[in-house]
């Protein structure tokens, strides 16, 4: 039912909802883009640790001369981390993710032949590996079910009415219920790129959304953050184990001293973007579970 302001008034049945939105998507969507440039699963994997707490745009400048470096686990195993958080510097806690990037390599050397592996159980094992990221891998380039769950799942998500939950996993888990594992993946990218052209984190375009009438958020006004970032006994172990940064590693954007990502449309938590108070970014992967310092 929706009442004449175009506000959605029925209780909503999350399933019902969810397959509906998935539908739309398909349609507003038809090709799904993982926007992170890559070749193969171990730079797939690589960009994604990177892409915590920062744009994919600012990652696909990165990555470039890190693959020329580094083009597979061997040899970014054995990187020089000065030399390695020089490259990657401008992605914002590249300490850590530096720290991380070596890790992974080598454990995927140690462990696994120097072959990404399929299951999420032991690609969560990996350093700066969490589910979200082990999720992008196995729906992205090895096309098994996986359902990655960023700032923009998350929020959309509870925008829509799929959801009630804040912690990404109980979302992941929850939306899993709805759809068939086969679209797992191609629903959290394609909720992510309407996230980004459609429902901004503070100016949602609700009068160009596909989703205004069955949407019990169109039309109200964003006067508070729509992510909140998860108590520390909410986290994952990855995101409980996050390392406060440094005063040098920042989000990366000049001038920059904050924990996000600099992002023009971010109203989320500690972006550092001018004019902005609110207290999440509302970007892809910011306030992640994947920098492990």
């Amino acid at each position: 039912m929706v009442e004449k302001s175009g506000r959605v008034s029925a209780v909503i049945d999350p399933k019902t909802q969810t397959v509906e939105v998935a539908r739309r998507l398909a349609v507003s969507f038809p090709e799904v883009i993982c926007e992170l440039e890559h070749r193969n699963a171990f730079e797939l994997l690589s960009a994604t640790i990177l892409s915590a707490q920062c744009t994919d745009a600012r990652v696909n400048m990165v990555t470039p001369a890190l693959f020329a470096r580094y083009p597979d686990p061997w040899s970014l195993s054995a990187a020089d981390v000065g030399e390695l958080e020089g490259i990657i510097r401008s992605t914002g806690f590249y300490g850590s993710k530096a720290r991380n990037l070596v890790g992974m390599a080598t454990a995927l050397i140690q462990r696994f032949d120097g072959e990404v592996p399929r299951d999420l159980e032991d690609l969560v094992t990996l350093p700066g590996v969490g589910r979200k990221t082990g999720n992008v891998v196995r729906s992205v380039v090895f096309d098994l079910p996986g359902l990655p769950v960023d700032t923009h799942v998350g929020r959309l998500s509870r925008r829509l009415g799929l959801t009630e939950h804040e912690d990404p996993v109980k979302v992941e888990l929850q939306l899993n219920e709805y759809l068939p594992g086969s679209q797992w993946g191609s629903f959290s990218l394609r909720l992510i790129l309407h996230g980004r052209r459609v429902c901004d984190a503070r100016k949602p375009k609700c009068d160009e959304c596909v989703m205004a009438d069955i949407c019990p958020s169109a039309g109200v006004p964003v006067t508070a953050p729509t992510t909140r970032r998860p108590s520390r006994n909410e986290r994952s172990h990855d995101e409980a184990a996050v390392a406060e940064p440094g005063p040098e590693e920042g989000c990366g954007e000049e001038g920059c001293g904050e924990e996000g990502c600099g992002e023009e449309s971010c109203g989320e938590e500690g972006c550092g973007e001018e004019g902005c108070g609110e207290e999440s970014c509302g970007e892809e992967s910011c306030g992640e579970e994947e920098i492990v310092g």
